[in-house]
């Protein structure tokens, strides 16, 4: 949220606007599910929604359409992680790409697999 400031956060969101980024498709529902919640929260309009997703649009973030399902629940049940989470895991892991994450359970087990975090 606009309101909200983290050093992590703004180092990915400036990392966008010169790089891309690869998410699994969960990521779709996750962001629209956290615009929804504040928007009846009344922390930001229902215009607002409109013109975060119209940003988020313009950032180069693929979507990865299919996970490897294996390595996915491998990972949630060795780190005890949230499948939606070890998605996010097992997708940095498979590119061999850094993890940007604010969850505290998530970056233990990326530094447990051995995955890097953007820093």
């Amino acid at each position: 949220m606009r309101d909200e400031d983290h050093p992590l956060a703004d180092l990915a969101f400036s990392a966008l606007e010169s790089g891309s980024a690869i998410v699994p498709a969960i990521w779709w529902y996750e962001i629209r599910n956290i615009l929804v919640l504040n928007e009846r929260r009344e922390r930001i309009s229902a215009d607002d929604v409109v013109g975060f997703l119209s940003e988020m649009e313009q950032l180069n973030i693929e979507i990865a359409t299919q996970g490897d399902s294996a390595l996915v629940l491998d990972l949630a049940r060795r780190d005890a992680l949230t499948v939606y989470d070890a998605a996010y895991l097992a997708l940095a892991q498979r590119k061999q790409l850094p993890l940007a994450t604010l969850d505290k359970a998530l970056e233990a087990a990326a530094i447990a697999e051995g995955v890097a975090l953007l820093s």
